[in-house]
């Protein structure tokens, strides 16, 4: 791999990507906190890598399936930030706020207070409440 790809800044804002979420999407290593996973998948929704939210998506709550292409239309992820996060033996909350870009519009928010789940070893997303932004 080029010297200038294992430069190219993470979509979470945390590192360069191949150190930061690229580990979790590209070598399948699991991510050690609920706020790594959390962060990770914030990449892949920026990335378009949809197999990999359907992986971290607990199987009590994951759709059946997700096309990210219709979702996204032309917009773009502009940035993740980290509120708060909290872990209290294999379950935790972190909350987050992720801006997107549409392709014609103002920029939006999404402030979400996401649940997450550990089960063998593995953090899973179950589901968030949103806040009105």
């Amino acid at each position: 791999m080029a010297q200038k790809d294992k430069l190219i800044q993470c979509p979470c804002g945390k590192g360069s990507y191949l150190a930061c979420c690229g580990v979790f999407h590209g070598d399948g290593a699991n991510a050690p906190t609920a706020e790594a996973l959390m962060r990770s998948r914030y990449s892949a929704y920026a990335l378009g890598l949809g197999d990999y939210l359907m992986q971290t998506w607990h199987g009590s709550t994951c759709p059946e399936s997700m096309d990210l292409s219709a979702e996204m239309r032309g917009g773009k992820w502009i940035g993740l930030t980290v509120k708060a996060s909290q872990e209290t033996g294999h379950k935790a909350e972190v909350e987050f706020v992720a801006r997107y870009k549409p392709h014609v519009g103002p920029a939006r928010r999404l402030h979400e207070r996401s649940r997450f789940v550990q089960e063998g070893g593995q953090w899973f997303y179950v589901d968030g409440d949103l806040y009105d932004s």
